[in-house]
């Protein structure tokens, strides 16, 4: 990890929230330039704050993909990856392209959806896709954006887990660092180099993901049904994913 560069973010003690409600009491955080985070936690936890929080100090640098995908439902595949890079253009090409989509633009969305396995969905309006690829036109919206960082909150929660690692590939070949929101425990531990936990508003778990077990992130979901654990016989379902960056 590049501990000798300067963190890109450092929170100390800081209390987050919405207006005057504080849903994340005195944090304090350490995000560094080529750091991959999963963020974990049940819903409610704060994760969405976090990600809201990183967004607002990190600013320009940020490629964002929400929640709710933000889509523009009446639009096509095309016109909402196109929105990553609305401010590069004036208001008339912009007018122009939702007749005719302007040649350069159109090359390099159609380059990024073949990527994503949505090339077939480009004039398609988003409000007649399947969930997943509404998510990963979402995604392509944000790698369209062309930014250092990548922030997401859940992006591939709509896909099976062997588009996720594609999608997720994806991400990490544009991005030199990302925060990515999920609730994958397998993913978090094969893919990602460090994990942040969140629960009852507080910053539980941050540690490299290498030294972390099942376990371990079971442990931010007490309310849930007992998972297979990683010391009981695994099945083909259960079995962690394989990371293409060199860990299982």
């Amino acid at each position: 990890m590049p501990e000798r560069h300067a963190p890109l973010l450092a929170l100390e003690g800081i209390d987050l929230g919405h207006g005057d409600q504080v849903v994340l009491p005195r944090l304090s955080l350490t995000l560094r330039p080529g750091e991959r985070v999963a963020l974990l936690g049940p819903s409610g936890a704060g994760k969405s704050t976090l990600l809201a929080a990183l967004r607002a100090r990190l600013g320009d640098d940020v490629a964002w993909c929400p929640q709710h995908h933000g889509l523009v439902p009446g639009l096509a595949v095309y016109h909402n990856i196109y929105m990553g890079r609305l401010a590069e253009h004036s208001a008339l090409a912009n007018l122009w392209n939702l007749v005719r989509p302007l040649r350069e633009p159109w090359r390099e969305i159609a380059e990024l959806c073949e990527q994503l396995g949505i090339a077939e969905l480009m004039r398609r309006p988003v409000g007649r896709l399947s969930g997943g690829q509404r998510q990963r036109t979402a995604i392509g919206r944000a790698l369209y954006q062309r930014r250092r960082l990548f922030l997401g909150d859940e992006p591939v929660a709509s896909v099976d887990p062997h588009q996720a690692l594609r999608l997720l590939s994806l991400i990490d070949a544009q991005h030199d660092t990302c925060v990515i929101a999920l609730h994958q425990r397998e993913l978090a531990l094969s893919h990602f180099d460090r994990v942040w936990g969140l629960r009852d508003g507080r910053l539980v778990l941050d540690a490299p993901a290498d030294e972390l077990s099942l376990d371990d992130l079971d442990a931010l979901y007490p309310d849930a049904e007992t998972p297979v654990r990683s010391d009981q016989q695994e099945t083909p379902a259960t079995r962690p994913l394989p990371c293409y960056r060199g860990r299982v």
